[in-house]
């Protein structure tokens, strides 16, 4: 139990440094945006937003996330292999950040999606490489392959969420606690230290994204890293010791996302359109258009992913034939909605 008492100060302490940096740092790098003239302007009807509105804010999120890092190393001593983790989960965050931020700086153009996914597999092949994948697939190739997918298709879909304030923000802060919550007993640092510090750098922006007068994005470079983030968050720790089901458990943290990703996939195809070009198919939008303001979608997504994050940590707790009860009613649940959302006109 002291263990648990002096570990809960170290999450928290995780969670404040990044918190505190991010808070400090999301209105310095407004400033800077607006003094470069690093700006998102609505050129397209894609875009939601009706004013030209500072990017950086995914600078302010990956420099608060990472000083937390460098604090807590700092604080503590890590195991090893927890070390090696964090240093492939910086180094591979830092290239997913500079992307996203190329990416905005030559918007409407930006880099085209062909070499951004060719550079996201180039990092997701790194980082799996060094170790970081998928654990309880075989063969080993396998695993390679399906983590590389989920890296990238993770870091993609906190990056086409992203189109309503506070919105990707939200979804990355509330899954990174859902993985702290899960990890925390089994004691994986890796998983908890990050997990605490991601959710500690996006909560800070969040405030700032929401503001009227002092807004800024984090754009493609915050929703990519947050997305990369998680996404090796995913594979760090053990889910469950009674239910083999709850190596799934991250579908539920990461639920929202995933399915807003699917769910416009599924609805740009259906028009003859490609997935990867944007489209206003979003759920969050569909449901502005039937009434919900923008704070209301983003509240609803929220405590959506509240609810799934703590369906997760129950089918890691219950025994297989419940486990699997969940899945089905959350599956059956999850086709009725998208049935209904999928008539709302755009």
């Amino acid at each position: 139990m002291r263990d648990l008492i002096d570990n809960s100060k170290l999450y928290l302490l995780a969670f404040l440094v990044p918190l505190g940096l991010s808070l400090t740092l999301t209105p310095l790098l407004r400033l800077l945006a607006l003094r470069l003239g690093w700006v998102d302007s609505p050129s397209t009807d894609i875009k939601t937003h009706k004013h030209p509105t500072p990017l950086l804010g995914g600078g302010a999120i990956f420099l608060a996330f990472a000083g937390g890092l460098v604090f807590m190393r700092l604080y503590t001593s890590f195991p090893t292999g927890t070390l090696r983790d964090l240093r492939i989960m910086l180094a591979g965050g830092f290239l997913m950040f500079l992307t996203g931020l190329v990416d905005d700086l030559n918007k409407p153009h930006g880099l085209g999606f062909r070499t951004k996914f060719a550079i996201q597999f180039a990092v997701a092949f790194t980082a799996v490489f060094y170790g970081v994948r998928i654990n309880f697939i075989s063969p080993d190739y396998l695993s390679f392959i399906l983590s590389l997918l989920w890296i990238v298709g993770v870091s993609n879909a906190f990056n086409i969420i992203d189109i309503m304030d506070g919105l990707s923000a939200s979804q990355a802060a509330l899954a990174a606690m859902g993985f702290l919550l899960i990890a925390f007993p089994s004691e994986s640092i890796y998983v908890n230290i990050a997990s605490a510090a991601l959710a500690g750098a996006a909560v800070g922006f969040l405030p700032y994204n929401f503001s009227k007068g002092f807004k800024i994005f984090m754009g493609d470079s915050g929703s990519l890293f947050c997305g990369f983030t998680l996404a090796l968050v995913a594979m760090g720790t053990r889910y469950s010791e009674v239910n083999p089901l709850g190596v799934y458990a991250p579908l539920f943290i990461l639920a929202v996302p995933i399915y807003d990703t699917f769910f416009v996939s599924v609805m740009r195809l259906r028009r003859g359109h490609s997935p990867f070009i944007g489209s206003r198919d979003h759920f969050a939008l569909r449901l502005e258009r039937i009434g919900f303001s923008r704070r209301g979608v983003v509240l609803l997504a929220a405590l959506a992913a509240l609810l799934f994050s703590i369906l997760a940590f129950l089918v890691t707790q219950v025994p297989i034939a419940l486990g699997v009860a969940i899945y089905l009613a959350l599956a059956a649940i999850l086709l009725l909605i998208s049935s209904t959302i999928a008539k709302i006109k755009i």
